[in-house]
């Protein structure tokens, strides 16, 4: 991410009296510039449409008078004030001390590689024992932040590598890269049936129009890409590996489902019915690649197949040679 210029330098303090309460001065050079934009620049550890959303709910004033119009435009030298509510999503929460598998860390982003069973977010009838409460505990800091840096999810019975962010700079960065798809995700999943060739998902996800505990393919919701490769077949199943280029909630287990190939294990979309039997969905996150929010350096993880799905895979590997 680049600098700012030093127009801002020495702009930025924090009321004592308030911690959630930051003032800042528009420099001169931000003259004519709408309030949203020169805002992100000011603070650029948001993202512009959560200040746009803080700026309707109020919580900014201009020269001491209450604006709600993100566009509104500036002169230069106004003096702004900003209250930024407390991340109520971790408030409610509390640290607990839950093993993690942390396969990087530094000052600025945490890559864990998830055990299938972990619940990301607290949520209906998972309100602990959750990744953010073990973040919690294991980075203080995550406190601070929305929904404690988590910037992606993994379903609970999804193993593999997800990336949190440790800053809120970061965090908004990540957000950014996801939405700009230069976040790499490819997993590894076992399908029923034998997939004939290598395929390109091209079908919109949305909530299923009965069924409100799926979603589904539905003309008209929101553009879903995975990209299928077919890694080993076996008699009843195919190995394969999926990547990612959009990312909606269980987009390769709806667009597996919709090739007439569910994952094995997944009963929320019929990978139970004719299949090997396992005791979840047979879905890994294996690879995971972005760039670095500070450095800018391009970095990637790899997690190897977990203990359960590796050894369903030498079974099916085993029983295939016999046939």
């Amino acid at each position: 991410m680049s600098e700012q210029s030093d127009d801002y330098n020495g702009c930025d303090e924090l009321d004592p009296d308030a911690s959630s309460v930051r003032q800042l001065c528009v420099p001169d050079a931000e003259a004519g510039s709408r309030l949203d934009q020169a805002l992100a620049r000011l603070v650029p550890e948001h993202s512009r449409n959560r200040l746009q959303a803080w700026i309707r709910d109020g919580r900014l004033t201009v020269d001491g008078v209450l604006v709600d119009d993100p566009k509104r435009k500036l002169r230069g030298s106004e003096r702004l004030e900003l209250t930024e509510p407390p991340p109520l999503d971790v408030v409610a929460a509390s640290p607990e001390n839950i093993a993690l598998s942390i396969v990087f860390e530094d000052a600025d982003i945490l890559v864990i590689n998830k055990s299938a069973g972990l619940v990301v977010h607290p949520g209906s009838g998972n309100w602990s024992g959750t990744l953010l409460n073990a973040l919690l505990h294991h980075v203080p800091e995550a406190s601070q932040l929305p929904r404690a840096g988590i910037v992606h999810r993994l379903d609970k019975d999804t193993s593999g590598l997800m990336v949190v962010a440790r800053t809120l700079l970061a965090q908004t960065d990540l957000v950014r890269q996801l939405q700009a798809r230069t976040v790499k995700r490819q997993y590894v999943a076992l399908a029923r049936g034998v997939l004939p060739r290598n395929t390109l998902v091209d079908a919109p996800i949305g909530r299923h129009p009965t069924q409100r505990t799926r979603m589904a393919v539905v003309p008209g919701a929101r553009e879903a890409r995975t990209q299928v490769t077919v890694r080993e077949r076996f008699a009843r199943c195919t190995l394969v590996e999926c990547s990612l280029e959009t990312g909606r909630t269980h987009q390769i287990r709806v667009h597996m489902a919709h090739l007439g190939h569910p994952l094995v294990g997944d009963t929320l979309y019929g990978g139970g019915r004719g299949a090997p039997e396992f005791h979840r969905q047979a879905l890994h996150a294996w690879k995971l690649g972005l760039i670095h929010p500070r450095t800018g350096e391009a970095m990637s993880w790899e997690a190897p197949l977990p203990d359960d799905f590796a050894a369903l895979v030498e079974t099916l590997r085993a029983e295939s040679s016999h046939e």
